[in-house]
């Protein structure tokens, strides 16, 4: 029963997520840590980061990764099917009706339209990740001296670093090895 709930979960993420793995991330960690509570927000992050890790799509590699902590072999396999088939058809539906009427000024302008709302998607979901790396919270301190009392600064070197190296275009794996290496050597085990 669990592996048909991940199917259906995955597959209504799968539906609605416009924008990519990254727009994907914030329906996901909806459904795994708030809705169904299978995964801490911490292990929502540490799957998100070996997703990035790994080759292959990111939002599929989080189903998998997820599907693979809640029910095992048959939970990934439920979860990563869930979250391909409403795409793939709706890419195969979608890239018919584009290729035909995607010069049509309305289409154009839901797709305008669009844009702003994954980026707003893509922005929820890192500003989770960001309370989350620097204050240990899913949320911000709600005042300036907890924010004080929980900022981690050694996360927030990492993060600097790493956002100053991910602006520079440096590879993503090179990024998060010498993340990884910097938080053993700043002892943050």
């Amino acid at each position: 029963m669990i592996c048909l709930l991940l199917f259906w979960e995955f597959a209504k993420i799968g539906l609605v997520c416009v924008g990519g793995g990254y727009a994907s991330m914030p329906l996901i960690e909806d459904a795994v840590v708030h809705t169904y509570h299978w995964l801490t927000l911490s292990e929502f992050i540490d799957i998100f980061t070996i997703s990035q890790m790994t080759p292959g799509p990111i939002g599929i590699n989080a189903a998998t990764f997820a599907g693979m902590k809640v029910a095992g072999l048959p939970g990934s396999i439920a979860a990563t099917l869930g979250f391909v088939t409403p795409s793939f058809i709706l890419c195969l539906t979608v890239a018919r009706f584009f290729f035909r009427y995607g010069n049509i000024g309305a289409i154009q302008g839901v797709l305008n339209g669009l844009r702003p709302a994954v980026v707003a998607l893509i922005c929820a979901a890192g500003l989770s990740f960001v309370a989350l790396s620097l204050f240990d919270s899913e949320t911000f301190p709600a005042s300036c001296a907890a924010m004080r009392e929980a900022f981690d600064p050694k996360s927030a070197l990492i993060l600097a670093l790493a956002l100053t190296a991910a602006r520079r275009k440096i590879n993503v794996i090179h990024i998060l090895l010498a993340s990884g290496v910097l938080g053993v050597a700043l002892g943050m085990m």
